[in-house]
């Protein structure tokens, strides 16, 4: 039987896509234009958007399993048509706000706990991945590291566990292809608490320059970050830097517990990642 790997594009999606396809697994790879997606050679793709119940039937025909990203909107017809395509289990890709403080106010947590409450409700086995901040999130100061060496930053003094994606992905292939997780929910954390000032310090140390970190005030904060971030988003992660000021972060639920290999740091990201920020 074949695994569909929803949002094939994504940091995670993509990830997962390669090492279940270096195991030797039938895949199909999903996206509202398929013709967008870069597979590896075999892999089948199909468009598909969880927006349109239109797109469900043909992308989910002789699946098994799911890797799921969060849309609310046609979530129930979605996981509907799975059970009727014979899919077997469920694995979503949620987030850490569902169990924060304060979740029932925050729109992203929302957003997420819809599709989470679903999935439990569907009857179907189900595993829901709940990672905190993709270390990933550095690329939004790459404009300025392009532009020169003053990065504007609202709560400096914020921390946060930030998770590698490639460790979220190593969850997630453990998650489709074994039992050890089945109708759990798993908490995911990157290795460190770290202030985003610490992180800034290590990408300035990587690329061997010398960053200049600018505070603003949290309404110079939302001026400037809601020229890109939805109203509803930004509100919620404002809310959560500004709580974490000065709070260290939990590590204590990174990937090694279930995979057994060490959580990628954030200094690792940016080695890796470097050439794309700057």
């Amino acid at each position: 039987m074949t695994i569909l790997v929803t949002g094939a594009r994504g940091n995670v999606g993509r990830r997962v896509l390669q090492r279940l396809y270096a195991a030797g697994h039938s895949l199909r790879a999903s996206g509202r234009n398929p013709a967008e997606l870069d597979v590896p050679d075999g892999v089948e793709t199909v468009a598909l958007d969880l927006n349109d119940p239109e797109t469900f039937i043909a992308a989910l025909a002789g699946v098994s399993k799911v890797l799921l990203y969060a849309e609310p909107d046609g979530i129930v017809k979605f996981l509907d048509e799975a059970e009727k395509a014979g899919v077997e289990k469920v694995v979503l890709l949620s987030s850490s706000t569902v169990e924060g403080p304060g979740s029932e106010n925050d729109p992203l947590a929302h957003h997420h706990k819809i599709v989470e409450d679903a999935v439990v409700a569907s009857g179907l086995t189900y595993t829901i991945l709940r990672p905190g901040a993709f270390m990933s999130n550095a690329f939004g100061w790459s404009y300025s590291l392009q532009a020169g060496d003053t990065i504007d930053q609202v709560f400096t003094e914020a921390q946060v566990a930030p998770v590698h994606e490639d460790d979220i992905a190593d969850v997630a292939v453990v998650a489709l292809t074994e039992k050890s997780l089945e109708d759990q929910f798993v908490l995911l954390t990157g290795p460190e608490s770290l202030t985003f000032r610490q992180e800034l310090e290590i990408v300035g140390e990587v690329l061997g320059r010398k960053l200049i970190i600018n505070e603003l005030t949290r309404e110079q904060g939302e001026a400037q970050m809601s020229n890109f971030v939805p109203p509803p988003i930004l509100a919620s992660l404002l809310a959560q830097w500004e709580a974490a000021v000065g709070v260290v972060a939990d590590t204590s639920a990174t990937a090694e517990r279930i995979t057994g290999k060490p959580g990628r740091t954030f200094r690792q990201w940016v080695e890796e990642h470097g050439a794309y920020l700057a």
